[in-house]
């Protein structure tokens, strides 16, 4: 959780200083992720890295795209909370879609989510900017797209890889459309490096490695804690203010997806 947290952080200092540009850092950090992820491959003796597809390899494309263009306007904080409200939010309406009923008591807690986020995104002075809303909402749907489609099995740590190296050609292949707005400079080129092979690369292997050890309300209820932690970094790091609006909006989507997440499994037809 502390990874997920570090890209909101380490993706706000590149962008919001403009230090690169939103597509540049997305390339930059996928090559750095698919090396780095690469590296553990071949350090655990694993036979290859022909784990993985393109499917996944879009959602992770489109994930890293939307993450990186809304962090051009929205602090880690406000970041982080949209974007895991939008997996959260993706993975409860798939549930439902495949036959899951949530119970009153869910609804209620789903309800009080929607409100948080309303209220976290309705106009005022504290409001996100609305096109960084929707490039967050955007990403955080690819992300739970990209995390329903990573508990299938295999190998995690070859399978990460594999969509990674697969991300990685797509953005290169259509690196040229927006090489003239290519920009960054050296604090840009390291904040996006740690971004893709410390942030994502091994952060995204440990979590799908210990994924599997974790039961699915467990691994939820986890990521929950990551707006929390961005929030803190982006205070201390970047000297971010945690608005008594963003406090109210947070606590109220956090305890409505709790709610829903740790509440009695709900019944299928």
């Amino acid at each position: 959780m502390t990874a997920f947290a570090a890209n909101s952080i380490l993706c706000r200092l590149a962008l919001g200083h403009e230090h690169i540009d939103p597509g540049s850092f997305t390339a930059i950090r996928l090559l750095s992720g698919a090396v780095a992820l690469c590296l553990l491959v071949l350090v655990g003796r694993r036979t290859y890295i022909g784990d993985g597809n393109w499917v996944s390899a879009l959602a992770l494309v489109v994930y890293a795209a939307g993450f990186s263009f809304a962090y051009v306007s929205l602090s880690a904080a406000t970041g982080a909370l949209l974007l895991f409200s939008s997996v959260q939010a993706t993975m409860l309406i798939t549930a439902a879609f495949r036959g899951d009923r949530l119970r009153p008591v869910q609804m209620g807690g789903l309800a009080l989510a929607v409100v948080g986020l309303a209220g976290l995104l309705m106009p005022g002075v504290t409001a996100p900017s609305p096109l960084g809303a929707i490039c967050m909402a955007a990403a955080g749907i690819a992300w739970g797209i990209y995390s329903l489609r990573g508990g299938r099995g295999g190998d995690p740590i070859r399978v990460t890889a594999g969509n990674f190296v697969r991300a990685t050609a797509i953005v290169l292949a259509v690196a040229g459309i927006g090489r003239d707005h290519a920009r960054f400079d050296s604090a840009g080129l390291e904040y996006a490096i740690a971004s893709g092979a410390l942030a994502s690369g091994v952060g995204y292997a440990i979590w799908y490695s210990a994924l599997p050890a974790l039961r699915t309300t467990t691994a939820s209820v986890a990521q929950l804690g990551v707006p929390v932690i961005a929030a803190l970094g982006g205070a201390m790091v970047l000297g971010e203010t945690i608005a008594t609006r963003w406090v109210v909006s947070a606590a109220a989507i956090l305890l409505g997806i709790g709610v829903v997440v740790l509440s009695k499994s709900p019944t299928r037809d």
